[in-house]
């Protein structure tokens, strides 16, 4: 372990497997308190063992970012035991369908934006009082390149990558003058379950991990870390600020 992020509280969703459970692994490794949010209890308590292993300490939250109210709950918790909140990884999503529009149900499709976009819309609400009491509150959501390529037949899921974008950089431009950093990552295509999902032919031994994804993320989350509203993308190494369209 190293004490890069000593005493600091990171809340990670979706941490039970792929991107969220390598990144909460490498968080607590820095030395984070690991908050770690994931449906499955099972994952936690791997996951739970995983960071006990490198010498960290978790705790385990079982929920389904679908329950706003538990979301409310669980900053209230936070704010009672620890006052503050220095790291939000908001990297839980849902693929959805893989179907042309027109063939998608409604519900399915606010099934994905509820997900993908309204929970993160929700821990923003819930979560902003307490990263704001940080000395260096830092926030990073996943996204994926199929929120500006917007890829056929994945319409729900590049659509609400597209939103959740939108959301964390008007965040960014609320919160340029306070302590607090927004940002987004753009893992690309990584060994994860959703990927095999996606390209079920593809060989997956030609696809980065999940731990060496981690390794860029934790950096966004530091203190000194001083970027805000910014892409990163980590198939080219970039990071890369938005424009509008030429």
């Amino acid at each position: 372990m190293t004490t890069r992020l000593a005493n600091r509280i990171a809340l990670v969703t979706g941490a039970s497997r792929g991107i969220g459970y390598a990144t909460a692994i490498a968080l607590a490794k820095a030395g984070a308190h690991i908050v770690a949010v994931a449906r499955t209890q099972g994952g936690l308590e791997e996951l739970d063992d995983e960071i006990r292993k490198a010498g960290g300490n978790a705790t385990l939250v079982p929920l389904n970012l679908t329950d706003f109210d538990g979301i409310a709950r669980l900053g209230a918790a936070l704010h009672e035991r620890h006052g503050k909140l220095d790291i939000l990884v908001g990297n839980a999503g849902v693929l959805g369908p893989s179907s042309p529009l027109g063939h998608i149900e409604l519900k399915t499709f606010t099934d994905v934006m509820a997900i993908n976009v309204s929970a993160n819309f929700q821990l923003i609400r819930c979560m902003e009082p307490l990263l704001k009491q940080s000395d260096a509150g830092r926030a990073v959501f996943i996204t994926s390149g199929a929120a500006n390529k917007a890829t056929a037949y994945v319409g729900p899921y590049a659509a609400s990558k597209a939103a959740l974008e939108t959301l964390a950089r008007a965040w960014a431009q609320e919160t340029a003058s306070t302590k607090l950093r927004v940002n987004l990552f753009n893992p690309g295509p990584i060994r994860t379950r959703m990927r095999a999902t996606l390209m079920p032919g593809e060989d997956p031994s030609t696809l980065d991990t999940p731990e060496q994804v981690a390794e860029f993320i934790v950096p966004m989350c530091a203190p000194d870390w001083a970027e805000t509203g910014k892409f990163y993308d980590y198939k080219s190494r970039t990071l890369m600020s938005f424009r509008p369209p030429a």
